[in-house]
């Protein structure tokens, strides 16, 4: 929603719960700040507005302030055309709490866009650069009674901290970064004596003596013992222990007996749970568990190996950009995103392009068993010595932050794209090796300078590869000799055509799955190279070279992460037998194309054989191509689909594997049967303030395809405890027959939204979502 719209009243919020939050501070963490009794997510009621003097007052006047929940982006969007200028100022957050136990607290704010400056009751406490990790603040003077946090935020595009570059535009830059406290916060109580960080490192994962090497870091230095469990599937499988030195705060120690340890990989991403204990005699001090997995990740000049074996990278690049809200969409809805890449699209590798991202992607990664290339934030420029510093500070703080995911398999220490500065990345390839020894680290190089790596800091050769221009053959760089070689970037909008909307013609549409299909055909016939990550899962805000309207068409699904015919190619690329797959690459639609199709028409499946249908009559089977795909797994299939004109048949395709009938689809011919349909992810959100969902609103045939010719508004409104994030009116004309909205619950009691999408001729349609305290409970979409 745009505008005073979205904007929540203060009554309303009062009514869903928000005042409860007034009174203590929430219990419940999720792990994310500090533990103690009563750290919990801070989420709902914070009051909002641009700065002013005397904002961080413990008594300034709140009257003109707007309440929101976190995480929040403080500019209303829509889902393309963001203007940096409405986000380009600085920003004020109030929140009051009562401290529910006496002790010392802290908060951890996951990221904060782009700089922060944190004050409790009217003292500046804390200050922060960059707007991509995490950073934790003491909070002395805590009162019996009403506190209040204040943060000022500065959005300004301006500032000396990667990747921003002062002196010049937002445009420089290939992606928008609204500003706000777009991730998650957390406030509680910490112990006196406190873990600050535990690093959990595999050694020797092949070997059956393998083992954990733990290196646990204390606040202060105390006389203790350290200990930690290894627990696989709910069972201790060995534990170790040290005692502290006499002088320092840093322990290490290795977990032996391992050796019936469950390997992680991209088919088994099996887990394990470190809890590592503080104590003194009898008495706890501290506890921390962190997550690790046993896995060896081999780049080399052959490939490369994941525990022992050849594995092909196959990935694309993913930004964390949504509609309507920046960046600022909580921890389901980060997850939504490796669900996509990984079990719907086949990835086993994502590039965080161009900066660190959510902790809970990468806890999804991990969970999923998608690898993860993490960089640092920056974008084809090196700022001035201040900001190679703060460059230096983001090294650390992305190593120290995720090198215990077992996901995260390269550390981006060089700025994409951006050459030279060989003592600068000489420096931050080694910080990187001083903090985790167990990965490698690159950068991903331009096309036109890769001749020219140097350092030992590139330990893999990663390509930004567009050597394939408009009008030519489209191929790839042969990998470089003697070195692991990666392609980062393939296609875009430099291959081909500028945009790649799904509101393009079918030509076009049909281009971009060919070019990513070619891309990975290959790669995948020189095994030397270790895989490729294409030009992106997701199209994204831009103001950059072959940007349109302030956005890049270059995803494999929309802004919306609704599927375009490019990602049919990545979901024929799994195994029939885990989802079978047979997936036009054309729109059954007569409108745009009278006669249908056309000759040679392209399906996409992961079938041994396909037969076509047309009113239940057959076509024929439809023929393989993988004399234009040699090295695919899966390559696609034409059929001939010529319809004479006036005729809306029926098409149906059944896929065989093995022999047997494993998928059947229907598409229907005849718009008249068409309707509007509006589906959440999740039919069930926590009441929390910190959960979300997307609804799919499309209008589809009726065997549910999506008819990406559609036009027309779609008024959307949401009845019930919570936040329409999203636009009250869509245009299906400009979105292709497709868009999301997003649902937000208040916190508070459990409650029901009903959300209802309206069309002049496709009708009404609901989705109807629960909210409850443990999410248990189940909803509808219609």
């Amino acid at each position: 929603m745009a505008g005073d719209e979205r904007r929540l009243s203060r009554r309303g919020f009062l009514a869903a719960g928000g005042a409860a939050l007034l009174g203590a501070v929430v219990a419940g963490s999720a792990g994310l700040a500090a533990p103690g009794p009563d750290s919990g997510l801070l989420t709902d009621f914070w009051l909002f507005g641009r700065y002013a003097d005397g904002c961080t007052d413990a008594g300034f006047d709140e009257a003109g302030l707007d309440p929101v929940q976190l995480p929040h982006c403080v500019a209303p969007l829509s889902w393309t055309g963001w203007d940096p200028a409405s986000w380009q100022d600085r920003w004020i957050y109030r929140k009051h709490f009562t401290a529910a136990t006496a002790g010392r607290y802290r908060a951890r704010f996951e990221g904060v866009m782009t700089n922060a400056a944190v004050y409790l009751n009217g003292t500046l406490v804390a200050s922060h650069e960059g707007g991509y990790l995490p950073f934790e603040v003491e909070l002395p003077g805590v009162a019996d009674g009403d506190n209040t946090l204040a943060v000022v935020v500065d959005g300004r595009w301006a500032l000396d901290v990667p990747p921003n570059l002062p002196g010049a535009s937002p445009a420089v830059l290939d992606f928008y970064q609204p500003a706000g406290i777009y991730r998650p916060a957390t406030i509680g109580t910490v112990p006196r004596t406190r873990i600050t960080d535990v690093f959990a490192r595999p050694v020797d994962v092949l070997s059956p003596g393998r083992s954990l090497h733990v290196r646990c870091e204390l606040e202060r230095a105390v006389p203790a013992q350290v200990t930690a469990s290894v627990r696989q599937a709910g069972r201790e499988l060995a534990r170790g222990s040290a005692s502290m030195p006499a002088v320092g705060t840093v322990v290490e120690f290795d977990v032996r007996g391992l050796d019936g340890v469950r390997l992680w990989d991209v088919v088994d991403p099996a887990l394990c749970d470190v809890v590592v204990t503080v104590r003194a005699g009898a008495a706890v001090l501290d506890r921390r568990t962190v997550r690790t997995g046993f896995r060896e990740a081999r780049f080399t000049p052959d490939g490369f190996f994941l525990n022992g074996r050849r594995l092909k990278l196959f990935g694309l690049n993913r930004h964390q950009w949504y509609p309507f809200a920046g960046g600022a969409m909580p921890d389901r809805v980060q997850r939504r995103d490796a669900e996509i890449l990984r079990r719907e699209l086949n990835c086993t590798m994502v590039r965080c392009s161009h900066y660190p991202q959510s902790s809970a992607f990468l806890d999804a990664c991990d969970e999923l068993g998608l690898l993860v290339w993490e960089e640092i934030p920056g974008w084809g420029h090196v700022g001035d010595d201040a900001w190679q510093r703060r460059n230096l500070q983001d090294v650390a703080a992305m190593v120290v932050r995720d090198r215990n995911h077992p996901s995260v398999v390269v550390w981006g220490t060089r700025v994409n794209e951006a050459n030279g500065t060989t003592a600068m990345y000489a420096k931050t390839g080694r910080l990187a090796k001083e903090l985790d020894p167990s990965r490698p680290t690159s950068g991903a190089l331009a096309s036109t300078t890769g001749a020219r790596y140097a350092g030992g800091d590139v330990e893999i050769l990663a390509y930004n590869d567009y050597i394939a221009r408009r009008g030519a053959p489209f191929r790839l760089r042969p990998p470089r000799p003697g070195v692991p070689y990666l392609v980062t970037e393939a296609i875009g909008t430099l291959a081909g055509v500028r945009t790649y909307r799904r509101t393009d013609p079918p030509a076009t549409r049909q281009l971009q799955a060919e070019l990513h299909a070619k891309a990975h055909d290959l790669a995948a016939a020189d095994d030397r190279y270790c895989g490729l990550l294409a030009w992106c899962a997701f199209d994204y805000p831009s103001g950059w070279q072959r940007s349109v309207g302030g956005s890049k068409f270059a995803g494999v699904a929309d802004i919306f992460r609704i599927a375009k015919p490019a990602a049919a190619f990545y979901a024929s690329q799994g195994p029939p037998d885990v989802r079978a797959v047979a997936e036009p690459g054309f729109d059954w639609d007569f409108t745009a194309q009278p006669a249908g199709p056309g000759r040679g028409a392209t399906i996409w499946s992961n079938c041994d054989r396909l037969a076509v249908f047309l009113d239940d009559r057959p076509v024929g089977d439809a023929r393989s191509r993988r004399a234009d795909f040699p090295h695919l797994p899966h390559p696609p299939f034409a059929v001939d689909l010529v319809v004479p004109r006036g005729q809306r048949p029926q098409l149906r395709i059944d896929g065989y594997a093995g022999g047997r009938l494993v998928v059947s689809r229907r598409f229907s011919g005849d718009r008249s049967r068409d309707v509007l349909g509006c589906t959440p992810d999740d039919p069930s959100l926590r009441a929390d303030g910190g959960d979300a969902t997307r609804v799919v609103i499309a209008a589809t045939d009726r065997f549910g395809t999506v008819r990406a010719g559609t036009t027309g508004a779609v008024s959307v409104a949401l009845a019930g405890p919570g936040e329409l994030i999203g636009d009250a009116k869509l245009d299906f004309g400009a979105t292709g027959g497709a868009a999301a909205v997003w649902v937000r619950p208040f916190a508070g009691p459990p409650g029901t939204l009903v959300l209802t999408a309206r069309h002049d001729t496709l009708g009404t349609a609901t989705a109807t979502i629960t909210t409850t305290a443990t999410g248990k409970t189940a909803g509808t979409g219609s």
